[in-house]
């Protein structure tokens, strides 16, 4: 179905549940350089993101997909229209204040993990409560229950070296998640992984999710973008369409079952995580 996300400015209050939206994208729009050599990134695009969704973003190599978690993230600004995150105005803030925002409200996943290899996992996801001025007694109290959340507290004591690719990225999102961020974005966070690696790194977000996390996932993959509530399309820098969960289920496959089975290995392996998270 076409999406109602680029035909009318979304209010700051999700009308379903009364709460405000934790990232409201209002008629965005990027673009680079001037005259004959500007490049529009990204096209008068809106979205609204609230607390426990799960939103997913697909579309071709350079179609914008990126620039829209930069957005999102506050790494950049847009050109026009707005992107608030908690109902602030990150383009209307200081350096320091946005900065601080990102920091204490917005949690990043990228595809390469970005650990600090001369640090454990603690000290990696105790570090940027350090910088924001936790006593490090406290940030490292808070990073060990995020890696306890994540099911890799035994690699505490561990460096990135030591670790295998799903182990460094649930480290990754722990270290995303500490100090109870209510928003995650993630880019291509299985794309250097395997399979099994893979769908672990996807029951870590849907649980966070299902927590009361707003999480925002870029992928290529559509049996990882399943997992989402929903999932919106993005071609040429516009967001094109927009498809629910239930109606993404066709385009699920998963190493050659068919959509009925691989949708009932996914709903299992969502439910064996939430009940026995260390154990995945």
């Amino acid at each position: 179905m076409a999406a109602a996300i680029n035909r009318a400015m979304p209010s700051l209050t999700c009308l379903d549940t009364g709460e405000q939206a934790i990232l409201t994208i209002v008629d965005a729009t990027r673009t680079h350089g001037d005259g004959a050599r500007r490049v529009v990134a990204l096209s008068h695009a809106n979205l609204i993101l609230r607390s426990g969704e799960f939103v997913a973003v697909m579309g071709p190599s350079g179609s914008g997909k990126s620039t829209l978690l930069n957005l999102a993230g506050g790494l950049d600004t847009p050109s026009s229209g707005k992107v608030l995150v908690e109902g602030r105005d990150l383009a209307s803030l200081n350096v320091a204040r946005r900065a601080a925002i990102r920091r204490r409200s917005i949690g990043y996943v990228f595809q390469d993990f970005n650990l600090l290899p001369s640090l454990n996992a603690i000290e990696n996801v105790s570090f940027p409560l350090e910088l924001d001025g936790w006593p490090i007694r406290k940030a490292r109290k808070a990073a060990l229950e995020a890696l306890r959340e994540t099911g890799v507290a035994e690699l505490a004591l561990r460096r990135p070296e030591d670790m295998s690719g799903g182990q460094a990225q649930r480290v990754a999102i722990a270290r995303a998640l500490v100090g109870r961020r209510r928003l995650l974005l993630a880019d291509e966070p299985t794309g250097a992984l395997d399979s099994a690696a893979g769908t672990k790194v996807m029951e870590v977000l849907r649980s966070r999710a299902d927590a009361g996390c707003a999480v925002l996932m870029v992928t290529h993959e559509p049996r990882f973008a399943a997992w989402a509530d929903r999932t919106v399309f993005i071609r040429d820098g516009r967001i094109t369409d927009e498809t629910g969960a239930t109606d993404f289920d066709e385009l699920f496959t998963c190493d050659g079952e068919d959509d009925d089975d691989a949708g009932d290995a996914r709903n299992s392996s969502q439910h064996n995580f939430r009940n026995n998270p260390g154990e995945q």
